[in-house]
């Protein structure tokens, strides 16, 4: 499986990132505001059933939590209002007040459109805002091609992320099997054969012309139905050769050949599909890891320093970053001495840098001068050298111990690169 495209993989990324800062929001109480509006809600019903609910909210017998919550609402009919109609996928809102501790709170509101259409309308008020439905979209919506088929009917679909969408369906003309004995019954089976011949040259034409104007991002095909008829399409190599190889093993049996037969072919390969990306992932790393032991210098490194440094060298074939990798690339400035230094930092301690003394001049006088997101940073570094770059997720052990062992990032190289020497700690540092 080859990897998606760093534009795609990066999105990803944010994704998840956005939903992890949204579920850090806590609310004293019932107080935070989840709406998902679906692409066909008319924004006017949504318009009527806030100003329900905040009537509605006048009835909260705490005064605190009263005033939040119709706050909270109120601000999110304002935020409705800026929409003339649904986004494509439709969009989800997430108002309300969080805790920040000695018994404040602060304002929040996030608007997030999601990368894959909104099923359900849904109004919540929480402790917490309600993720579930986007959280089930944060894996990147992978394409494949769908065929479920048997002598007697064949439907091609597309599997997009987690949406069955079907494409064509035909009814053959073969005929069933006669019950007449002798030359006639010859003859028949051998105008059912040729029949069955040309049902299936019919099914690998409408393949080429659906699928492979899609190749490129096929990740591959699914192919199933009842019977044995699917094994002998596939072994007898009806598909086009490039489809051909696309082909996910094993075959997958179902029991309808139509619309929901695609839906059951999805369900039934729901454990391959994420196998195969595990497997690939697992691949990789086990790949990095080999090259890690050897005893002379291999083709890998990890951990921050060794990797920039073999990125500005031009020495990475592919940079390996963990899907659950959380910090900041900051700048930081001396008003004092103008001095400059760089640091990578998880968001929480990026304040606790600020409170330290300047490492040249001693003077505490800090300030925060740029920040970029490190795995961000990463991308654009390896795009600028001419790397790939690859998103690992923590599903698997590998994909774990890239996280914990090598400090969510490591490199294949494209030819060996010493580690950098161990920083002497100094004053200045």
């Amino acid at each position: 499986m080859s990897a998606p495209s760093p534009d795609t993989q990066l999105a990803r990324y944010s994704f998840q990132r956005k939903l992890d800062e949204i579920a850090q929001a806590k609310g004293r109480a019932t107080e935070l505001v989840s709406l998902y509006v679906p692409p066909a809600k008319q924004l006017s019903d949504v318009m009527a059933y806030l100003r329900n609910e905040y009537a509605q909210s006048s009835n909260i017998k705490s005064r605190t939590t009263r005033k939040n919550v119709m706050w909270a609402i109120e601000s999110l009919m304002g935020r409705v209002r800026s929409f003339k109609e649904a986004p494509a996928n439709g969009v989800a809102f997430f108002v309300g007040r969080k805790a920040i501790g000695a018994d404040k709170d602060e304002p929040v509101t996030f608007i997030v459109e999601p990368p894959e259409p909104l099923g359900t309308y849904l109004y919540r008020c929480d402790s917490t805002f309600v993720l579930d439905p986007l959280l089930a979209m944060v894996h990147e919506p992978d394409t494949w091609g769908l065929i479920v088929m048997d002598r007697a009917e064949v439907t091609l679909g597309l599997l997009r992320g987690k949406r069955t969408e079907p494409l064509r369906n035909r009814q053959s003309l073969v005929p069933s099997k006669h019950g007449r004995g002798g030359q006639s019954q010859h003859r028949f089976e051998r105008m059912i054969e040729h029949a069955a011949h040309e049902f299936f040259v019919k099914i690998a034409e409408m393949a080429a012309e659906l699928f492979l104007p899609r190749k490129d991002v096929l990740k591959g095909i699914l192919l199933g139905g009842p019977g044995a008829t699917k094994e002998y399409f596939w072994k007898e190599g009806y598909l086009q050769y490039e489809l051909q190889q696309k082909v996910i093993l094993p075959l997958f049996d179902t029991g309808y050949t139509d619309e929901y037969g695609l839906k059951e072919l999805v369900e039934k390969a729901t454990q391959t599909l994420h196998g195969l990306e595990i497997t690939d992932e697992k691949r990789i790393i086990q790949r990095l890891l080999g090259e890690i032991r050897k005893a002379e210098a291999g083709l890998a490194a990890y951990g921050e320093r060794d990797v920039q440094h073999a990125l500005e060298i031009g020495a990475v074939d592919t940079v390996l970053i963990s899907e659950g990798l959380r910090k900041q690339r900051v700048t930081f400035r001396c008003t004092s001495c103008q001095n400059e230094f760089v640091r990578t930092l998880p968001d929480e301690e990026i304040d606790r840098v600020l409170d330290e003394p300047c490492p040249k001049c001693g003077q505490r006088s800090l300030t925060e001068s740029s920040q970029e997101d490190y795995v961000e940073s990463l991308f654009r570094r390896a795009q600028e050298s001419g790397a790939k770059a690859r998103l690992i997720s923590t599903e698997s052990e590998e994909g774990e111990m890239l996280a914990k062992a090598f400090g969510g990032v490591a490199a294949l190289l494209r030819y060996p690169v010493p580690p950098l020497p161990t920083e002497r700690p100094s004053a200045a540092t």
